[in-house]
Order: structure tokens, then sequence, then C-alpha cells
């Protein structure tokens, strides 16, 4: 992890590998496959993200291998089940970058893994970043406001957008 206790490109690949395997066992063939269509669907192919070995798993002793066959099946082991607790509760980095699109959208693909207490802990976390991204854009907004150009309607859309996912957070958080 980073300093600030958020996620790196390896430790977010590792995150979609393990919450895959918490779902179901799989073959490592389609482990390896959910994982890179996963991740390049969400911010495109990146060797950054995607060098992490999903072998290195079983030597750390995060997932079982069943070795008796061509195509073996992973499942996780409990170290596995405590290391994608860490990774899924992690911070998350300010600011809009791809990496944070990617960490976004393996909580929300993963969240109902989590007791309800872990759930409600972390769409609150997401909504404190998006008042955080909120702020920032109208902050900007304002600065802007006088230009000429498309900055300002350009804007006033990401703020749409964001006010919108608060809003969307906030009725998740209460469901919960």
């Amino acid at each position: 992890m980073f300093t600030d206790s958020t996620l790196t490109p390896k430790e977010a690949v590792r995150l979609c590998a393990l919450g895959t395997l918490s779902v179901e066992p799989m073959r490592y063939s389609a482990l390896a496959s959910a994982v890179r269509y996963f991740v390049s669907h969400v911010i495109g192919p990146s060797l950054d993200v995607m060098g992490q070995s999903i072998e290195l798993l079983r030597y750390e002793g995060l997932v079982d291998v069943n070795d008796d066959q061509d195509d073996p099946e992973m499942k996780i082991t409990e170290t596995g089940r405590v290391e994608f607790s860490t990774l899924i509760n992690a911070n998350v980095r300010h600011g809009a970058t791809e990496l944070n699109k990617l960490i976004i959208a393996l909580k929300f693909r993963f969240l109902h893994l989590l007791p309800a207490r872990q759930q409600a802990e972390q769409v609150v976390m997401l909504m404190d970043l998006s008042e955080n991204e909120l702020a920032r854009l109208s902050e900007l907004r304002t600065h802007h406001a006088n230009d000429d150009g498309n900055i300002v309607t350009w804007l006033d859309h990401d703020i749409t957008m964001v006010e919108q996912h608060l809003v969307w957070l906030q009725k998740l958080h209460t469901r919960l």
C-alpha cells in the first residue's frame, strides 16, 4: 500500500483476483481471464496494472490450487480472505485517476461480501470522497466563472454528475 493506506495498482489487481475467488472457486485460466477482462474494461489495457501474476497469490498462501489438473482450480484461503478484507477496506485517494476508478469499481463489485457495518463504512468513505470532489470542482468553477470558452459548462456537467453520484451513494447507504 501507499503511505496513505491506498492501494497500488498491483494491490488493485490482487483485490480483483481475491474478490473473484471469494465469490466462487475457478480455474486458473478463468480467473486470469476474469481479472484481465474486468480491469481492462474499467480502465483500459494497462501493463502497469496487469503486470501482477496471479501465480504469486499461490506462493503467498492466499489461494489453494488443485494441482491434479492441467488447468488447476483455485480457491481462496483464510489468509486470502484476510488479505481481501484489508484490500477492500483500504482508502481511496482524492482526485479522479484511472486507478481510483478501478478501485471504486472493485469496491462496488465486492461490497456485498463485507459485513453490513463495513459496507456502510465503505459507502460513507465514498460519500466523503464525492463531497471533496464536488468542493474541488465547485471551487474551480467559481475561479473560472468569467472565462471565455467552455470550461464553465464542462465543469457544470462534471458537478452535476458528482451530485447525482452523491445522491445515489446516500440512497445506497440508507438501504444498507
